[in-house]
């Protein structure tokens, strides 16, 4: 695959001259080599594409909600044509493509067919009354959506704030990783494509001072974030100011209950989609593995024969189940992690290095510590890499109150032989989601963050509700 700089900008449904003459360096994370480059954008960049979206606003909310539903179909049928999203985002960040074509290609596909059904049926007044007394309940939407996305599944997390605002009525000014700029142009084409008017949706790539331009600016009207809790924490602050509505998905540090009565042949198959998805760099990935006593040694002999056996290099292979991490300072940053909970006296039971034979790339052995204390920094830290940490138990209360015991909230999981006894355990679990025996999500379910895992929703219904504001219209009383 040949890739090309990104000579601008997408703005007003084109690329654009930028104003900054700066640029940002995208390095392949297989063979620590330069593979593009991109603008980094500045305030000036930023207030061109908000002012386009705030032109493009009044023809597209003015829309019937069946036509903007229409716009988003073709744009799932486009993306799912498309054959090129899931390698470009491989090549930029790492992840192996197998998972790459589900998270960048199948699963942004399904969510914006969802929105477009979302906004097929969206109404703008529901009349409601109460003894007489009718309100019209008139919603509309926020208007000027400023969409900030991390790198490691840039694509699904675009359609989880993109869908949504579309088809809510919103334009949007998103801005991309700088890691994973190629993608978010080519998604920009594949928009244009579908015939969205311009101005719709803009892309700004470029660094941390882009997004802090784009938070900034007084012309957004809501901001959608995902990323770390300690970027949420300063872009709430900010909207904080302009008392401006902000939906936050941050970091996790989920736990995967292994219940006694546990089928690990189960575990075994969903460990890694479930606890070191894409190589260990996802949110939701569930890093503490809760064993009961009983099953202690059991439960890190099949995490540890999983990962021992899962094929780890290029991540262009089909087979690779482990690929490179997507930059030299998130490698030194797990690298690091590793060697805390070396010190703290966890056991370390596999990994903890750089694997023989790739002497290129930033990758780092699955790892595996046990005898860990819920307390230990990589118990309670996100790690963001290949790290698992087993901790016992002895009952199940005992269990759920380690779960708990995380300054975040975003996932978990519970692994058992009885459904209804998992799904008890897992109402019991102080997390925005919990999935019982592997990970899963449909989406027509909210999903979002407690405590330092975010603010807000995204999916479903409510996930769509986020991007409107509502007007109460209170008529008179009907005479008689």
């Amino acid at each position: 695959m040949k890739l090309h700089d990104v000579k601008g900008p997408w703005i007003g449904g084109a690329i654009q001259a930028p104003h900054s003459a700066n640029r940002v360096t995208l390095i392949s994370p297989v063979t620590e080599q330069r593979l593009a480059t991109a603008p980094d954008c500045d305030a000036a960049d930023v207030a061109a594409a908000v002012r386009a979206a705030r032109d493009a606003l009044p023809a597209w909310a003015g829309l019937p909600s069946a036509d903007r539903s229409g716009f988003l179909s073709e744009l799932a049928a486009r993306l799912e044509a498309a054959d090129d999203l899931a390698e470009l985002v491989t090549a930029e960040n790492g992840s192996p493509i197998t998972r790459s074509r589900s998270s960048n290609g199948l699963v942004p596909v399904r969510t914006y067919r969802y929105n477009a059904c979302l906004a097929a049926d969206l109404v703008d007044d529901e009349v409601r009354d109460w003894q007489g007394q009718q309100t019209i309940v008139h919603g509309a939407p926020v208007s000027v959506v400023a969409a900030i996305v991390p790198w490691n599944a840039p694509q699904v997390l675009i359609s989880n704030k993109l869908g949504p605002a579309l088809a809510a009525g919103n334009t949007v000014v998103l801005k991309p990783s700088p890691e994973t700029s190629l993608d978010a142009i080519r998604l920009a084409e594949l928009i244009a494509d579908s015939g969205f008017p311009p101005g719709v949706v803009n892309f700004v790539t470029g660094g941390r001072a882009t997004g802090e331009a784009l938070v900034a600016h007084p012309g957004v009207d809501l901001v959608s974030f995902t990323g770390s809790t300690t970027a949420g924490r300063s872009i709430a602050a900010q909207c904080g100011q302009f008392l401006r509505p902000v939906i936050l998905e941050l970091g996790g540090k989920s736990a995967a209950v292994i219940l006694e009565d546990a089928d690990l042949d189960v575990f075994r198959a969903q460990l890694i989609a479930t606890c070191v998805p894409n190589t260990g760099q996802v949110c939701y990935s569930s890093t503490r593995l809760l064993a009961p006593r009983s099953r202690y040694e059991e439960v890190i002999e099949a995490t540890g024969d999983v990962l021992a056996t899962a094929p780890l290099g290029d991540p262009s292979d089909p087979a690779t189940a482990f690929g490179p991490l997507v930059s030299e300072a998130q490698r030194a940053r797990v690298e690091g992690y590793i060697a805390s909970g070396v010190t703290d006296g966890a056991r370390l039971v596999l990994g903890g290095g750089r694997p023989a034979g790739l002497p290129v790339g930033y990758y780092v052995e699955p790892t595996l510590f046990a005898d860990v204390d819920n307390n230990l920094r990589i118990a309670q830290e996100e790690i963001f890499g290949p790290v698992l940490a087993v901790i016992p138990y002895k009952t199940e209360d005992e269990a759920v109150r380690i779960a708990n015991t995380s300054a975040y909230g975003l996932s978990g999981s519970v692994f058992t032989s009885d459904i209804g006894h998992g799904t008890e355990i897992a109402r019991r679990i102080d997390s925005g989601a919990v999935n019982i025996n592997g990970y899963r999500a449909a989406p027509n379910a909210p999903v979002g963050g407690h405590k330092a895992s975010g603010l807000g929703q995204e999916g479903g219904p409510e996930g769509l509700l986020a991007y409107r504001k509502q007007t109460s219209i209170s008529l008179p009383m009907s005479a008689g």
